[in-house]
């Protein structure tokens, strides 16, 4: 691939898979949760209140991990790179199919 003039940006996707152990629940529902409380969120605009959203991180490990991943960090302080978004998400059990080592081969 071509490199294209140093003035014109470049958009490349980026996929990641991370294998996460989880071996202290508690602490991991015990730091979401405390970042969901510093966080500055206008609750009357959201659909549940900061207790049901803690009783969920608190109640879904998953949810727990998928909310403190920040895969903006990942190119953090690169010159000429811009974090433009992306999506994190957890899920408990064995990758998906498409993901697994087998079905890259």
């Amino acid at each position: 691939m071509d490199n294209p003039p140093a003035s014109a940006p470049l958009t490349l996707h980026l996929y990641c898979r991370v294998d996460v152990l989880v071996t202290d629940a508690q602490a991991l529902a015990d730091r979401v949760v405390a970042e969901l409380r510093d966080a500055d969120i206008d609750w009357s605009k959201e659909d549940d209140d900061l207790e049901s959203a803690t009783a969920e991180l608190r109640g879904n490990v998953a949810v727990s991990l998928g909310a403190v991943a920040d895969i903006s960090r990942m190119v953090e302080d690169v010159p000429g790179v811009e974090f433009r978004g992306g999506l994190c998400w957890s899920e408990p059990g064995p990758p998906r199919e498409m993901f697994s080592p087998a079905s890259q081969q």
